[in-house]
């Protein structure tokens, strides 16, 4: 009986155990910001992509599983298309995020612009259109989880850049 107990109690602590775990329960974002970033520059051509840039927390009482953050960046009025997307591991299983610890996420799409003129120039162009992004979230074995969507700001660099000019 008492091995019958043993194994039923071993059986339930493994069904525990696998859970799938939730992103919207066990994550939280924070102080989401988007802008667009000069991606590089090639000879007189300035290539400028959308960003989404947030804090990520774990509200979780336990050490979080591998944690993986994408977006997809899409132009406003071609919804039904995704224009770029972004893909970051944000930790690792061997390096747990840790209850309460947060992480800083930079999620740039490889869907970009291209100007000859100034950066800001972009805005003002005939073909440019506004951008919308979609933030995800996975943890460990679970899907991926929508847990964010916001319009791209029309300007280069974050807040933080723009307050030191």
């Amino acid at each position: 009986m008492l091995s019958r107990r043993a194994g039923l109690l071993a059986a339930v602590l493994l069904v525990a155990s696998c859970r799938t775990p939730d992103p919207q329960k066990e994550l939280e974002i924070k102080d989401l910001e988007t802008y667009y970033a000069i991606e590089r520059k090639a000879g007189e051509t300035l290539y400028i992509a959308p960003v989404a840039r947030f804090t990520l927390r774990n509200r979780s009482h336990e050490p979080t599983r591998p944690i993986q953050a994408s977006a997809n960046f899409r132009r406003v009025g071609e919804e039904g298309q995704t224009w770029g997307g972004a893909w970051v591991q944000v930790t690792r299983a061997e390096k747990p995020l840790a209850p309460g610890a947060e992480a800083t996420v930079v999620l740039q799409s490889e869907g970009h612009y291209t100007t000859t003129g100034e950066a800001e120039s972009i805005f003002s162009h005939a073909l440019y259109k506004d951008v919308t992004t979609e933030v995800f979230l996975r943890v460990g074995a679970s899907g991926w989880v929508k847990m964010a969507t916001a319009p791209v700001d029309r300007r280069i660099g974050p807040k933080s850049v723009q307050e030191t000019k």
